[in-house]
C-alpha cells in the first residue's frame, strides 16, 4: 500500500487532469442525437487547430497502432514500396505492421541514438528513378529513445530529390507537445493517439490527410472497411459517424482541447522544453548518460536515461516504484534494462518535474548506481532562473 498519489512518469499514457476525467464521466449521450452533433462538430473543427492543418482529420475508437494501419491502407496497395527510418522501436513496429499488411517495407538503418537522417533519404528516393517507393514514414518523436526527428528537412530532402512519394509521420508521443504543422511542413498523413500530449486515456486514434493523400486513396487496394477515410468524413460533415463512435472520450476530447487552446499552443511547447531542460540538467549533473546523442534532436516530452554498464534499468526502475511510488518508461527492444525513460509530458508543472527528479535520485542511491548527488539542485537552480510563462505563472 502507497500513501499520496501515484507518479505516473512514463512517457504516456499521462496523467489525466480532473476536469478530462469529470467530462470522461458525464453519463453517455446519444451518437446519433442533436447534443452529439454539436459535440462530433466541434471536436472534428477544433481538433484541426491542434494538428496546424485546415484539412479533415479523422478520429477512430483505437490505439494509436490503429491509426498507423488507417495510414496505410487508405493509401497503399499489395506489394507497394514505403521508405522507412529506423528511429527506435516504434518506428520499427511500424514497418512490421507494413511487411504484415503486404507492403515492402525498405528500411534505413539507425543507431537508435539519432533521428531521421534526411540526407539519407534524399539519396534513396533519388536513387528511385522509377518511383517504386509510395510513401516515406518516419516517427517525428521516436518514444523508446527520447529522439525528435525533423520533419520539415524530411519534408524538403523528398522535395529535392523530386519525388512523388506520400510523406507520413508519426505524432503520437508529439502532438501537443512538440511544435508540429501538418500543412506548413507539407505531411500528407499525420499520425496521432489521444493517450499522451492530448491528456486523455488510450482509446483515440486520428488521421489527418491532405488532398495528395485522399487522391491515393482512390487506387489504393489493400482492404479497407473500419478504416475508410471516405465513410468517415462523409458522415463528419454533418457531426455525425459512420458506427458508433467512443462517445464519453470524444467528451473528454473536447476538454483537452479547451485546456489546450486555453493555454495557448505556443505556451504548451513551451512549459514542455522547459521541463525537457530541466530533466536533462539534473541527468548531466548526476553524470548520467541522454541516450540522444544530438542535441538539436532532443525530446521535449520525455528524456531517456542510460545507466554504467553493470548496472539494471529495470532494478532502479522497481526500486523507485516501491520506494516512491512513482513509475517510469522502460526500455525497450535493444535498449532494455540498459535505458530508463522520464517522461515530462501532458498535465504537469514545475514541482511535479522536481519531485519526478526527487524520485530518481533517492532510487540512483538506493540501488547504488554511480552519480553525483544534487541533480534535482541543478533542475531547480534553472527553473528557478528561468520563469514560466505568463499564463503558467498565475
Amino acid at each position: 500500500m502507497h500513501t499520496g498519489r501515484h507518479f505516473l512518469q512514463i512517457p504516456g499514457p499521462t496523467n489525466t487532469p480532473l476536469p478530462i476525467l469529470s467530462a470522461l464521466a458525464i453519463p453517455t449521450i446519444d451518437h446519433r442525437g442533436p447534443e452529439f452533433q454539436k459535440l462530433g462538430a466541434d471536436v472534428l473543427k477544433r481538433v484541426k487547430l491542434v494538428f496546424r492543418t485546415e484539412q479533415p482529420v479523422i478520429i477512430y475508437p483505437a490505439s494509436g497502432t490503429g491509426a498507423w494501419e488507417a495510414a496505410l491502407v487508405n493509401t497503399l496497395s499489395p506489394g507497394d514500396k514505403v521508405l522507412m527510418f529506423q528511429t527506435g522501436w516504434f518506428a520499427t513496429l511500424w514497418s512490421k505492421m507494413a511487411a504484415k499488411l503486404g507492403i515492402a517495407a525498405e528500411f534505413l538503418e539507425g543507431d537508435w541514438r539519432t533521428g531521421a537522417d534526411a540526407n539519407r533519404i534524399e539519396q534513396r528516393l533519388r536513387a528511385d528513378t522509377t518511383h517504386e517507393i509510395k510513401a516515406v514514414c518516419v516517427v517525428h518523436n521516436e518514444t523508446s529513445t527520447g529522439v525528435t526527428s525533423d520533419i520539415a528537412a524530411v519534408r524538403a530532402a523528398v522535395d529535392a530529390a523530386g519525388h512523388p512519394a506520400l510523406l507520413m509521420v508519426d505524432t503520437i508521443s508529439s502532438l501537443g507537445s512538440i511544435d508540429y504543422r501538418h500543412d506548413a511542413w507539407g505531411v500528407d498523413v499525420t499520425v496521432a493517439g489521444s493517450q499522451k500530449g492530448l491528456m486523455l486515456p488510450p482509446g483515440l486514434s486520428f488521421n489527418a490527410v491532405s488532398p495528395k493523400a485522399r487522391e491515393a486513396a482512390k487506387t489504393a487496394r489493400l482492404p479497407r472497411s473500419f478504416w475508410d477515410w471516405e465513410d468517415m468524413i462523409a458522415a463528419n460533415t454533418t457531426g455525425f459517424f459512420p458506427y458508433t463512435p467512443a462517445t464519453n472520450m470524444l467528451q473528454g476530447l473536447k476538454v483537452a482541447l479547451d485546456m489546450l487552446l486555453d493555454e495557448g499552443l505556443e505556451n504548451v511547447f513551451a512549459r514542455h522544453a522547459r521541463a525537457a531542460e530541466a530533466t536533462r540538467r539534473a541527468v548531466r549533473h548526476w553524470g548520467l548518460e541522454i541516450q540522444c546523442t544530438n542535441e538539436a534532436e532532443y525530446s521535449g516530452v520525455l528524456t531517456a536515461v542510460r545507466l554504467p554498464e553493470g548496472h539494471s534499468a529495470d532494478h532502479l526502475r522497481a526500486e523507485i516504484l516501491a520506494r516512491s511510488n512513482m513509475s517510469l518508461g522502460n526500455g525497450l527492444g535493444p535498449l532494455a534494462d540498459r535505458v530508463f525513460r522520464i517522461g515530462h509530458l501532458g498535465d504537469f508543472h514545475d514541482l511535479m518535474v522536481t519531485g519526478t527528479l526527487s524520485g530518481v535520485e533517492m532510487g540512483l542511491a538506493a540501488c547504488g548506481v554511480p552519480h553525483n548527488p544534487g541533480g534535482v539542485d541543478a533542475a531547480m537552480r534553472w527553473l528557478s532562473g528561468n520563469s514560466a510563462p505568463r499564463a503558467l505563472a498565475s
